[in-house]
């Protein structure tokens, strides 16, 4: 985890790799705490909409909220194409290389 005095902290947990529980397609709910500008639900078989879960997830999220929403295998599919803020992005970057699930 790492955390600037103005940016929120980053969570990976560091279980995310051994596997997961996260759906891949369908529709899913976000909670308000990650979804606060209103609209909650999204379809994840929408690439723009599974980007924008994504994001909300790893830049407001806990480590259970990565857990139950992010899907290594396609947040690494999306890496290149999703917009995140400095501090997520490069913690996040550092993570998927440290697993050398990046280049």
């Amino acid at each position: 985890m790492s955390a600037t005095r103005f940016t929120r902290l980053v969570e990976i947990p560091d279980d995310l790799a051994d596997g997961t529980v996260a759906p891949e397609r369908g529709r899913v709910m976000l909670p308000r705490r990650l979804a606060w500008s209103g609209q909650g639900e999204f379809d994840l078989d929408d690439r723009r909409d599974r980007m924008y879960v994504y994001q909300l997830v790893m830049t407001e999220g806990t480590s259970d909220d990565v857990r139950r929403y992010i899907d290594l295998r396609l947040l690494v599919e999306m890496w290149h194409e999703m917009w995140l803020s400095p501090h997520v992005r490069e913690r996040w970057d550092r993570w998927l290389r440290d697993r050398e699930l990046i280049a």
